[in-house]
Parts: C-alpha cells; sequence; structure tokens
C-alpha cells in the first residue's frame, strides 16, 4: 500500500467552495485509496463535501493532499490535475 502526498496552491477565484469542493469531492470518492486534504494543519476526509468545505481554502492558500492505498498515485494525480486546471473555471 502506498503513500503520496503533494502541496498545491489553489489558484480559482473561491477555492474549495460550493462548485470546485463538490468536483474535489466527486473526483476523490472516485479512488479505492483514503484521501486527506490539509491546509493550516487542519486535516480532513477529501471524500466528504462538509469537510472539505470546513477548511475554507481560498483562493492562493495552499493545501496538501494525502493519498494512502493501492490507487494512491493515480487519485493525486488527477486531484492535482484538477486544481491545477482552476476546477474548470476561466
Amino acid at each position: 500500500m502506498s503513500r503520496v502526498e503533494t502541496r498545491v496552491v489553489l489558484r480559482n477565484k473561491v477555492g474549495l467552495h460550493a462548485r470546485p469542493a463538490a468536483l474535489f469531492v466527486k473526483t476523490a470518492m472516485k479512488f479505492k485509496s483514503t484521501i486527506k486534504v490539509i491546509k493550516d494543519g487542519m486535516e480532513t476526509d477529501a471524500k466528504s463535501l462538509l469537510n472539505v468545505l470546513s477548511i475554507n481554502a481560498q483562493q492562493n492558500d495552499e493545501i496538501i493532499i494525502v493519498a494512502e492505498g493501492e490507487d494512491a498515485e493515480t487519485a493525486i494525480g488527477e486531484l492535482v490535475k484538477l486544481v491545477e486546471r482552476n476546477f474548470g473555471e476561466e
């Protein structure tokens, strides 16, 4: 079982709120791995919309995405791509 961790900066206008957070959670849920998102030391389940919203991640905030499990690398790759593409905004 592998563990992968990466840091990304949210560049989209609203950060991880409403639609972007829902897309993030929907993407995380496609994987078997346990996925966490961390901001300012606050760690939460990336597969729970309320939890993702609770970290209050804004534009230009750095978040850490941690995945642990058999598809961890693929999960991290897809989530990073989602963030880098600004959740389809712009």
